[in-house]
């Protein structure tokens, strides 16, 4: 791989992170002379890992407003949230039937800094400790191409899964949530597992419209409106 090829893939990896994470969030534009400069590289790797993060939907080039983090329509939202429950569902089954010991201690004392964070009601520190949760979950289905799906859908629903904390009492409500999977990937329960993580992450009914009402109008795009 040549330098400028390193250099895309490493900020492909960052600018990912920072959705996820939501310092860039749905509608923030993404010049190539500004990320250049933030991150001391040329504007071709910057825009390389532009083009890379296009290709994933999580940005897109729009006319007379560059290139922007992506919104999506409602119809798209639906759809997603439907196949990564689908796709955390299967981690978690493969995770219980495969996943380490010293996994599971990880797993655990995530699990308990999730707790920790739940007490402080800060959705916010919430939400990283429960990627790392997640992604350990992702690890342990000893399932690469299936980490990889799994991943790619979760970063393009990050915006949203993250808006969902901020609703009255998910974030405890998710924090239960996690000790019943752990419980259930820690004694090999894959079924219930499996039932539970796809409880966990799915979003219908009620849970739906209080996301939707909660969307901020830039991360949805004009024709869901």
């Amino acid at each position: 791989m040549s330098r400028n090829g390193k250099l895309a893939t490493d900020l492909v990896q960052k600018l990912e992170r920072d959705i996820v994470t939501g310092v860039l969030k749905p509608g923030d534009k993404l010049d190539e002379r500004s990320l250049s400069e933030r991150f001391g590289v040329s504007r071709t790797p910057v825009r390389e890992a532009l083009q890379t993060l296009a290709g994933s939907g999580l940005v897109a080039t729009m006319p007379r407003r560059g290139t922007i983090v992506a919104s999506i329509t409602v119809a798209d939202l639906i759809e997603m949230f439907e196949v990564m429950a689908e796709l955390e569902a299967m981690c978690a089954r493969l995770a219980a039937r495969r996943m380490a010991r010293a996994d599971i201690e990880k797993l655990i004392a995530l699990g308990n800094e999730c707790g920790t964070l739940q007490e402080h009601a800060d959705a916010d520190a919430y939400y990283e400790a429960n990627v790392n949760f997640h992604e350990v979950i992702y690890a342990g289905c000893r399932n690469s191409f299936l980490e990889r799906q799994t991943k790619n859908v979760r970063n393009r629903l990050a915006p949203y899964r993250r808006l969902q904390l901020h609703r009255p009492g998910r974030v405890k409500k998710s924090n239960a949530e996690h000790s019943e999977i752990l419980d259930a990937i820690s004694n090999g329960d894959a079924e219930r597992a499996g039932r539970l993580m796809h409880q966990h992450v799915a979003v219908q009914g009620e849970a739906l419209n209080d996301l939707l009402a909660i969307v901020p109008r830039g991360y949805l795009e004009p024709l869901a409106s």
